[in-house]
């Protein structure tokens, strides 16, 4: 049976997260299927709602592929806005062992 490169790598998201950036976001996350990821929003400075439905889709997915799907780094701006919106990151936010 073949190994699965199971190392986790790191996606660094964009400081704009607007309409025109959630066709690259989506390209980039599924670039990176298969493996486990840590997302980093730690420069997110305005984020729109289909990036956040992208991400929570690609939540999903990984989840489904039973692989780690998590945000290490968060800004405020980050939060802010998908407590707004309505969704809740906790459940994916990265755990301290």
């Amino acid at each position: 049976m073949a190994s699965r490169n199971t190392a986790r790598k790191t996606l660094k998201l964009a400081p704009v997260l607007d309409l025109n950036e959630a066709t690259a976001l989506h390209e980039r996350l599924l670039a990176l299927k298969g493996g486990a990821l840590a997302i980093d929003a730690s420069g997110v400075e305005r984020i729109g709602t289909l990036c956040v439905q992208v991400l929570m889709a690609a939540a999903r997915s990984w989840e489904e592929d039973r692989l780690s799907f998590t945000f290490a780094e968060v800004s405020d701006a980050f939060i802010k806005t998908t407590r707004l919106i309505g969704t809740d990151i906790g459940p994916l936010m990265a755990k301290e062992i």
